[in-house]
């Protein structure tokens, strides 16, 4: 149930400056209804009103999509409540997003969402280490995004044997991420790997106090130059969609 019933999603928009289309405003705030209606069942999300799915949820579902190109095949690890991947597949129709928890309460919820939304997401139920090794060879995934899920050196841990399986690693981090990296350069597991560090931004912690969040990249070192350019293809027709948005909107207005 939403906290705070007299806010509205599109007022918690505007605050952050957020501008989305009514038809993804509408799927968005649907989806924000029926998670809050399961998380009176099950514990899936402390985010319990619109001020808060935007600046923690939204925001790092936005940020994470700056970086994945037309058609990526997305597995949401750990997906919980369903951020950021229920997100993702609502902002950005074009991927080909999938989820994947180990609680097999959490894959039913988001299940039975996913069909009250009518959106074409597979959700599977076991760990990801186990369900890699199954993917049929057409089937790897380009990303795993990864949010609120564990420390690095567990993650990579997890994935370490798989890398065949999938092109890379988004990952969502807070501000103590360079510990996280010195720990697993300490047990060796960032040798044939490299990380960067694509995006930071501000977001809530749970006191409400503003941290810096941000989007880092994982991947084998020989794949690195392949993602770069495709990083930058990505920048590129996300400048070409805001011209156009743009351009839209000065056009509107001068028919007034």
């Amino acid at each position: 149930m939403n906290s705070n019933p007299t806010d509205t999603l599109s007022d918690a928009l505007r605050r952050y400056d957020i501008t989305l289309s009514a038809a993804k405003v509408r799927r968005l705030d649907e989806y924000c209804r029926l998670l809050w209606d399961w998380n009176e069942r099950l514990n899936l999300t402390r985010h319990t009103d619109y001020e808060k799915f935007v600046s923690r949820d939204l925001i790092d579902a936005l940020a994470l999509a700056e970086f994945l190109r037309d058609g990526e095949r997305i597995l949401d690890v750990g997906t919980g409540g369903g951020v950021p991947g229920i997100p993702l597949a609502i902002l950005r129709p074009d991927l080909r997003v999938e989820l994947c928890d180990s609680t097999g309460k959490k894959t039913l919820a988001v299940s039975e969402m996913l069909r009250d939304l009518k959106l074409d997401v597979p959700v599977h139920h076991g760990k990801v280490e186990t369900l890699l090794p199954k993917r049929e060879k057409g089937e790897r995934f380009t990303t795993l995004v990864i949010r609120a899920v564990s420390r690095l050196t567990n993650l990579l841990k997890m994935v370490a044997p798989h890398w065949t399986q999938f092109d890379r690693l988004l990952l969502v981090k807070g501000p103590r991420w360079p510990e996280e990296r010195g720990e697993a350069r300490h047990f060796n597991l960032m040798n044939k790997l490299a990380l960067r560090c694509l995006k930071t931004y501000p977001t809530k912690a749970a006191d409400d106090e503003t941290i810096e969040s941000v989007i880092l990249q994982v991947c084998r070192k020989e794949c690195l130059d392949d993602l770069d350019k495709r990083i930058d293809e990505r920048k590129n027709e996300a400048r070409k969609e805001k011209t156009k948005k743009v351009f839209k909107k000065d056009m509107a207005a001068r028919n007034r």
